[in-house]
């Protein structure tokens, strides 16, 4: 199974070494999984750490998503559960930023809670060794050189299928969901890009219909290889 890791420890640790080596050593390596809805990036983003751990025999990698809610908050004074909402791609109504902003003492915007989540992921982008799955991470990082960016996609039966299953939807319903959550998505990409984003910031893409999930690690692996991330 892929490392398991204390985020804020290990981040620290890594800084603190790349600083010791900051003639040699830039910003990254970082990989960014980014999944239209229904494609299974957690399973290919815990299979490609494996094997990149497997190959490396220092720097070992991991995989982050949720962990990056709890370092947000961390960074912002504020319980996980305050911030949750933003990773559920939703958005406060102006009378709820008024109410929040009037009543609690420790009030973050909508927009504070975005830009520091951006910074936390910058800031892991940059230490390097991480592969970091959503969370607009390909935006965010885009301007390392050390990075790959990666889209999983498929088309909207296949993915509304396996949401069905997943959620107990019927397929209309799923469907519909599927596609609700790509548009929030989005969104969401798009904010950290500064305008509307397409294929275009990816390096790689992957049809998760055609390739099986030991395909598109094998894949990577390769270009890692070629790109010289795992030295």
């Amino acid at each position: 199974m892929a490392t398991k890791i204390d985020l804020a420890k290990y981040a620290r640790d890594c800084l603190q070494k790349r600083e010791q080596n900051k003639t040699s050593l830039g910003p990254g390596p970082v990989i960014t999984i980014s999944r239209e809805f229904g494609c299974p990036a957690k399973k290919i983003a815990c299979e490609l750490t494996d094997a990149i751990n497997n190959k490396k025999k220092r720097n070992k990698w991991c995989w982050l998503s949720k962990e990056i809610l709890a370092e947000s908050a961390d960074q912002l004074g504020l319980h996980p559960d305050e911030i949750q909402y933003v990773f559920d791609y939703k958005k406060k109504g102006l009378v709820d930023e008024i109410i929040s902003a009037q009543t609690r003492k420790y009030y973050k915007s909508d927009k504070k809670i975005r830009n520091t989540i951006g910074k936390v992921i910058k800031k892991i982008a940059e230490t390097g060794n991480f592969i970091i799955v959503g969370r607009g991470g390909a935006a965010i990082a885009n301007d390392i050189k050390n990075s790959l960016h990666i889209k999983l996609i498929a088309d909207i039966e296949w993915r509304a299928k396996n949401v069905g299953k997943r959620h107990d939807m019927d397929i209309n319903e799923a469907t519909r969901f599927t596609l609700d959550y790509d548009r929030k998505r989005k969104r969401f990409l798009d904010y950290y890009w500064g305008k509307t984003s397409d294929h275009s910031i990816f390096d790689l893409i992957y049809n998760c219909k055609t390739m099986s999930c030991e395909d598109i690690v094998t894949s990577i692996i390769l270009m890692l290889e070629r790109r010289k991330f795992l030295e």
